[in-house]
C-alpha cells in the first residue's frame, strides 16, 4: 500500500487498480472513502479504462472483428508498476500486454498520479498511444470515487441527511439506462437549484448519468450541518455520474467520465461509441480531478 500523508490528510493507494483506498484525516480519524464492503460494493474509486459504462453483451467491434470487455474495462483489476511514490506523491503505471491485447487490441501507456497537498488530493491522468503503435488508440477513462455517506454514522447520520451542495443555481437531466446501456430517453432532475437532498430513490432506477451540465464542483454534506464534507473538483469533463447502490449501501459516487455506456442495441463499432477518444501514434491525453476533504 502507497501511504501519502500531510498534517490535515491522509491518502492510501494499492497498486492493484492504482485505486485510492482510503481518505482520512490524521487526528481526528475521521474517513471520507467507503470502506468497500464486499457485501454491498467491494470497491473504493476504481479507475475506468479503457471502456466507461457497460457495453451491449459485453462486445464491442473493431474491424469488424468482435471483442469481449467487461463494464468499465479491465484497469481497476490490474497490476499497476509504482514509477514514483514520497510522502506526498505516488505515480503508477500500466501498460498493453498479450493479456489486455486479446480483449482490447490496442497499445497504451496510462499513467495515473496521486499528490496530496494539504488536505487536497490531486488524482492526474495521462494517456498515450506509443510512437511506434501500429494505429490509432481509442478508449474512454472515468474516476468512479465512493464517499462515505453518512459521514458520521456513529453521530446517529443517514444518507437521506445528506445533499449535494453547488456553488450556484444549477440545471440538470439524466440519461435514462436500461441494464446498464443508454434507453435514449432521459428525465429532469434539477431546476435552477443550488442543492440536490440525497434519497435511495433517486437512484432506484440505477445511476444518475449527466451528460449537459454547466458545474465543476460539488460538496458532499450533511444538509444544515458545518459538520464534515467532501468536495469534487472536476473541469473539462464531458459526463458526469452519480450513483449508490441501494437502501443498504452508506456510500455515494461522484464520478467524472471522458466517456459513456453505450446505448441499447447491438454491439458498434468501438470508433462509433459514443465519447470514445482517439489519440495518433505519439499523442498524449492528460485530465485532472480533485478531492478536498474539510
Amino acid at each position: 500500500m502507497l501511504v501519502l500523508s500531510s498534517p490535515t490528510c491522509r491518502a492510501e493507494i494499492s497498486p492493484k487498480g492504482a485505486e485510492l483506498t482510503r481518505l482520512s484525516h490524521p487526528e481526528t480519524n475521521q474517513e471520507y472513502l467507503w470502506e468497500a464492503d464486499p457485501a454491498v460494493w467491494g470497491r473504493h474509486a476504481p479507475v475506468l479504462f479503457p471502456i466507461v459504462g457497460r457495453l451491449p453483451d459485453d462486445t464491442y467491434l473493431h474491424r469488424g472483428r468482435a471483442y469481449r470487455l467487461g463494464q468499465h474495462g479491465f484497469a481497476r483489476d490490474a497490476d499497476f508498476t509504482v514509477l514514483h511514490h514520497s510522502a506526498t506523491k505516488a505515480v503508477l503505471e500500466l501498460r498493453d500486454s498479450e493479456h489486455t491485447r486479446a480483449m482490447y487490441p490496442f497499445a497504451f501507456v496510462l499513467t495515473i498520479s496521486y499528490t496530496l497537498i494539504d488536505n487536497t488530493l490531486q488524482v492526474g491522468w495521462q494517456v498515450q498511444n506509443p510512437v511506434n503503435a501500429p494505429e490509432d488508440l481509442l478508449f474512454s477513462i472515468g474516476a468512479h470515487p465512493a464517499f462515505r455517506c453518512p459521514l458520521r454514522p456513529d453521530a446517529g447520520e443517514t444518507f437521506a441527511d445528506y445533499e449535494f451542495r453547488f456553488d450556484h443555481p444549477v440545471s440538470f437531466e439524466r440519461q435514462l439506462l436500461h441494464g446498464g446501456l443508454r434507453s435514449g430517453e432521459t428525465a429532469p432532475v434539477l431546476h435552477e437549484k443550488s442543492a440536490l437532498p440525497l434519497t435511495y430513490e433517486l437512484f432506484a432506477d440505477d445511476a444518475l448519468v449527466l451528460a449537459h451540465y454547466d458545474f465543476t464542483r460539488m460538496t458532499l454534506q450533511a444538509r444544515g450541518s458545518t459538520g464534515p464534507k467532501v468536495q469534487m473538483e472536476f473541469a473539462g469533463f464531458p459526463y458526469l455520474g452519480l450513483w449508490t447502490k441501494g437502501p443498504d449501501a452508506a456510500f455515494v459516487c461522484i464520478e467524472p467520465w471522458h466517456g459513456v455506456a453505450s446505448p441499447v442495441g447491438p454491439p458498434q463499432e468501438l470508433t462509433d461509441k459514443e465519447g470514445i477518444l482517439t489519440l495518433t501514434a505519439g499523442q498524449i491525453f492528460a485530465a485532472e480531478y480533485r478531492i478536498s476533504t474539510g
